[in-house]
C-alpha cells in the first residue's frame, strides 16, 4: 500500500504574503535615481527592503537639510 503524502492539501508560505503595489515600485525608483542620479536598471536590480532604505536615507537627509522634523519615507 503507497503511504499517502501527508502534506497533501495544506497551504505552503505566509498567510499574509501581499503584493507589492506597481505604482510604489515607480515611486521609489523615481525617489532613488531623482536625488542620486542612479540609473534605472542599477534601482531595479536592488532588493526591495535594500531600495526602501535609501528612501528612508534620503528622506532623512533631506529633513536635516531643510530644517524639518524627520520625514523616513512611508512604505
Amino acid at each position: 500500500m503507497r503511504e499517502r503524502n501527508r502534506y497533501s492539501g495544506k497551504f505552503y508560505g505566509s498567510r499574509t504574503l501581499k503584493l507589492y503595489p506597481a505604482d510604489k515600485i515607480y515611486e521609489e525608483t523615481a525617489f532613488i535615481g531623482y536625488y542620486f542620479h542612479w540609473n534605472h536598471d542599477e534601482i531595479m536590480e536592488m532588493p526591495h527592503a535594500e531600495r526602501i532604505r535609501w528612501c528612508k536615507e534620503i528622506s532623512r537627509i533631506n529633513s536635516k537639510l531643510n530644517d524639518e522634523p524627520e520625514n523616513v519615507f512611508e512604505i
